[in-house]
């Protein structure tokens, strides 16, 4: 049986973050991470944005840290490694060749998988999803070759791939339930602008269309609407959101139905068990609530906290402001605080036509988010610092 004082199961930057961590505190304590990908960790954000515009796509530039740094570090990662079995009580994890490693103490870093649409053809060629390198290679190639891209969804991801693919002069059209896209973290009026934004460089909007299956014998060659509409495509793109990954901890104590639940220093109720990135349910005591977050900025400043707590040697709590990031052709757009209620008075600053714009959200006389269009890193610093003085915290 394998020893090790530290088992991070995941191979993004969640996992690769903790390990940072430990080692900030911990130079000799032995640690293993397992990843179900062959890839080292890498940078997973970039897969809908530089990667897919990039003529020569490098997978080095992807990567998180390199490979050896975790051989310096003595941290062992083992790539295209499952974790079978997970046992809290007697602090085992079972590896997909047999092997068995015993822990002291564990982090859960698996992150998300795409949501599968429960429609006809969803298992047909061409049919893909974005959330690994082998996606996204694969999704360049096909595209050399079909002459219309659908992609389903529209949010985050499903933006950012039209966006990147249109940029690289594909023929490309998004498929939205809605009329507007982003319309989850948006308002009307600017959900309604960025929709615009799109129709203006060439992407064909197909907005308030319901996917209702996939057709071909083998090959994808048309997506139905369930208004009954054929759309032609030679490939289509899913993204309809993303659920955490818990099969291995599914009815314990370290599975629930928005995550895995954490304490403020992101520990499971098991003592010595932590949970990072789009698992983690934490207590958000600067917004209130309880929050889980699913990008790349949020999973990155978690697995540097559990990788100190992890330890012993340090104690620290997640207090952030929410943030995540994205950008879709020459827009970037930063989201700093809570979008998952709407809100009730909006507060714009500039002015859409000139691309460079700030956006308050108020929920009664409380400020809960700002929305930043074309701004530089020194101004989301000073919006976070704005949203942390409204709360008064």
């Amino acid at each position: 049986m394998i020893q090790r004082d530290y088992l991070i199961i995941g191979g993004g930057i969640g996992g690769s973050s903790v390990c940072e961590g430990i080692r900030q505190f911990d130079k000799k304590g032995t640690v293993t991470l397992v990843s179900n990908e062959t890839f080292n960790p890498y940078k997973r954000w970039m897969l809908s944005k530089q990667f897919l515009r990039d003529k020569t796509p490098s997978v080095k530039k992807l990567t998180c840290l390199e490979e050896s740094w975790y051989a310096s570090h003595k941290i062992e990662v083992r790539l295209g490694t499952v974790v079978t079995q997970f046992n809290i009580d007697r602090r085992l994890a079972v590896l997909g060749n047999g092997e068995t490693i015993e822990f002291k103490k564990a982090c859960l870093a698996m992150g998300s998988r795409p949501v599968r649409p429960q429609v006809a053809g969803i298992g047909l060629g061409n049919v893909i999803y974005l959330r690994t390198v082998r996606d996204a290679l694969a999704l360049r190639e096909m595209s050399q070759s079909e002459k219309m891209i659908v992609v389903v969804g529209g949010g985050l991801l499903a933006c950012e791939a039209a966006a990147s693919l249109r940029q690289s002069k594909f023929k490309v059209a998004i498929m939205h339930r809605h009329q507007s896209l982003l319309n989850k973290y948006l308002d009307p009026e600017t959900a309604a602008w960025i929709t615009a934004q799109f129709a203006k460089r060439g992407v064909t909007l197909l907005m308030g269309s319901s996917l209702n299956g996939f057709e071909g014998k083998t090959v994808l060659r048309n997506i139905q609407t369930k208004s009954g509409e054929r759309v032609a495509a030679g490939v289509a793109i899913v993204a309809c959101g993303s659920e955490p990954n818990l099969e291995i901890v599914r009815n314990t104590p370290l599975s629930g139905p928005h995550g895995s639940p954490v304490t403020d220093y992101l520990e499971t109720e098991e003592k010595g068990i932590y949970a990072v990135g789009d698992l983690a349910f934490y207590p958000d005591r600067l917004m209130g609530g309880m929050r889980r977050q699913t990008h790349w900025d949020n999973a990155r400043e978690q697995g540097l906290i559990v990788g100190a707590n992890i330890t012993g040697k340090k104690r620290q709590r997640y207090e952030r402001i929410p943030y995540f990031w994205t950008e879709m052709f020459d827009l970037k757009l930063d989201f700093v605080g809570d979008f998952n209620v709407p809100a009730t008075r909006t507060q714009l600053t500039g002015a859409y036509a000139k691309g460079r714009f700030a956006l308050r959200y108020f929920q009664g006389e409380k400020l809960r988010g700002v929305v930043l269009c074309n701004h530089n890193a020194s101004e989301v610093t000073a919006a976070k610092k704005e949203l942390r003085e409204a709360l008064g915290k």
